[in-house]
């Protein structure tokens, strides 16, 4: 697996993923007190912004995220880099609703929405026999971020502007990522993939489906309904972190240290995900994927102690874990790598999509069971995702159970 040109896929794929933590819902949700502070907003103005934001570049990346199919893989990523160089320099300059609209709208778009789909679309693409293990690797770039960055900004934050950070980032990405590309990917394309033995007889049996085709496939759509829990509910927790630690009483510190133990959590999970993907198949794990979001909901309603919020992001990570490499690896499986980046697009904004809706729901009451639960802000939070979001996990898992039973079906 880790021959010479395989590591350098694999780097680019950890650097790319470690990059578009800067456009990440737990990323931006560390500077929601200095904008909402800036701006004069509250709460629930921003998780507007955001979500709208949000949702119009989930609609743009189904049609950017296809030129991947389109065109070399160095002009590809450069071009995503330069986007999001230019998108950190303008949050930085924030100064009203409409341009805080606009620098989210980029921020979404080239770092949650384009480094992810770039990385994770090059590393499906390239590796076969152990695409799993490859994927679990290059997404500890993420995870490494989620460990080190909520920390280390919040630290900054205490004697740098918040504006200065955002300059800075802007520079960084613009000195690094050119080089990156340059000696990693220049060389790769679909006739330089990792071989494998059975490579042949995979092509021959799996069918390279067109975008318009999966879209008329049913088990498309049952598919990303089981994967679209984990966004959504770990956006709205990330995006209202500091409404979550002030309705808990817990310090500025709390769950930004708490994101180290999701880190780890994710860490953990990406290793054993990338191995039993190899060895069971992407869709007999996707029965396992979400358990852990319906119990870090019990531990956010029911617990008060801040090592709860250990214990709520760890579980979250569990599950982060697994989405990262089933995200990618489950339709490479299904519907082959020919045209997996206009796939990815497709499935890609609906992640974002997705995202967008949570911070619009998250801090939105629930009135039919106020009554039962209380009116406190933490508990509308609970109502959102375990009542909304309890028949998505289980029906996930019922999905899950169905479609590893079916595993005949989706060879062609």
């Amino acid at each position: 697996m880790f021959n010479s040109l395989n590591f350098k896929v694999i780097l680019f794929g950890f650097i790319f993923t470690f990059f578009s933590s800067f456009g990440q819902s737990f990323f931006l949700g560390l500077f929601n007190p200095s904008i909402r502070e800036t701006l004069s907003i509250s709460h629930g103005q921003f998780g507007t912004i955001y979500a709208s934001a949000t949702l119009l570049s989930s609609f743009i990346l189904v049609w950017v995220g296809k030129k991947i199919d389109d065109m070399n893989i160095v002009k590809f990523a450069s071009y995503v880099v330069i986007l999001l160089s230019i998108s950190s320099f303008l949050f930085s300059q924030i100064s009203s609703i409409i341009f805080l609209f606009f620098a989210i709208f980029l921020m979404r778009l080239s770092g949650q929405g384009l480094m992810s789909h770039t990385a994770s679309t090059t590393i499906s693409r390239y590796f076969e026999k152990s695409r799993g293990r490859a994927l679990s690797t290059s997404w500890l770039g993420l995870s490494f971020a989620e460990f080190v960055m909520p920390l280390f900004i919040v630290f900054l934050l205490t004697f740098i502007e918040w504006r200065n950070i955002w300059i800075s980032i802007s520079i960084l990405i613009i000195l690094i990522l050119p080089i990156i590309i340059f000696f990693t990917v220049k060389n790769i394309s679909l006739d330089t993939r990792e071989n494998s033995i059975s490579d042949n007889k995979i092509k021959n049996k799996i069918k390279q489906w067109k975008r318009s085709e999966v879209l008329k496939d049913y088990r498309f759509y049952i598919i990303s309904f089981n994967m679209l829990a984990m966004p959504w509910i770990a956006t709205g927790s990330f995006v209202y972190q500091s409404f979550i630690s002030s309705s808990k009483g817990w310090g500025p510190y709390v769950i930004a240290q708490s994101f180290m133990v999701y880190s780890v959590m994710s860490v953990i999970t990406l290793f054993f995900s990338g191995f039993l993907i190899d060895k069971f198949s992407s869709r007999k794990l996707l029965i396992y994927m979400n358990i852990p979001l319906i119990f870090s909901a019990f531990v956010l309603f029911y617990f008060n102690s801040p090592i709860s919020s250990f214990v709520f992001l760890g579980l979250i990570g569990i599950s982060n874990g697994f989405a990262n490499v089933l995200g990618s690896s489950t339709w490479a499986e299904i519907y082959g790598v020919n045209y997996l980046g206009s796939i990815k697009a497709l499935t890609g904004s609906l992640m974002v999509f997705s995202t967008a809706l949570a911070t619009v729901v998250f801090p939105r009451p629930a009135v039919p069971v106020k009554s039962i639960l209380g009116n406190s802000p933490l508990s509308t939070i609970f109502r959102n995702v375990f009542l909304r979001e309890g028949g998505r996990i289980v029906s996930s898992i019922v999905c899950g159970r169905y479609f590893s039973t079916q595993r005949k079906s989706f060879i062609i």
